[in-house]
């Protein structure tokens, strides 16, 4: 997978944030950088804010790893896939953590199998679609044709 695509896409999709900041989950949780959960993985010793951009670099680089590798323990088979679809995989599991997207037992049955559209219609007929629209919409449309819409 090109890592720095996927990097890119996550920094459109998640903004970036130099200060702690309540996002939008239910319930709200504390976030800084790039998406990064302080209350799942507090900041290093010794950092402080505003965060530089070097260290929103390193929490996202180190974010990227852990759900990549999330991904495969709990679906080996998503590296199957090709990268456009591994990245809107690996996009929504960045999202939503891996314990919400195993509940899109459907769609990622439908991925696994490649049935593409099918997943992409399971992607939309989820409450995650409506919190993300503007991302979900791409991603579901990137997962249907396997290419990522500008």
């Amino acid at each position: 997978m090109n890592l720095a695509l996927f990097e890119a896409e996550l920094r459109r999709d998640e903004g970036v944030r130099y200060l702690p900041y309540l996002d939008t989950a239910s319930p709200p949780r504390h976030t800084t950088g790039v998406g990064h959960n302080l209350e799942v993985s507090p900041l290093p010793a010794g950092w402080r804010f505003p965060l530089t951009d070097a260290q929103v670099t390193q929490l996202l680089e180190r974010d990227i790893s852990a759900t990549l590798g999330k991904l495969d323990r709990a679906l080996p088979w998503w590296r199957q896939m090709d990268e456009v679809r591994q990245r809107v995989l690996a996009n929504m599991c960045f999202n939503m953590g891996l314990a919400g997207l195993l509940t899109f037992k459907n769609t990622l049955a439908a991925m696994q199998r490649g049935s593409y559209a099918v997943a992409a219609a399971g992607m939309k007929n989820s409450a995650w679609y409506g919190q993300v629209k503007q991302r979900a919409v791409r991603l579901c449309q990137a997962m249907e044709t396997g290419v990522m819409p500008s």
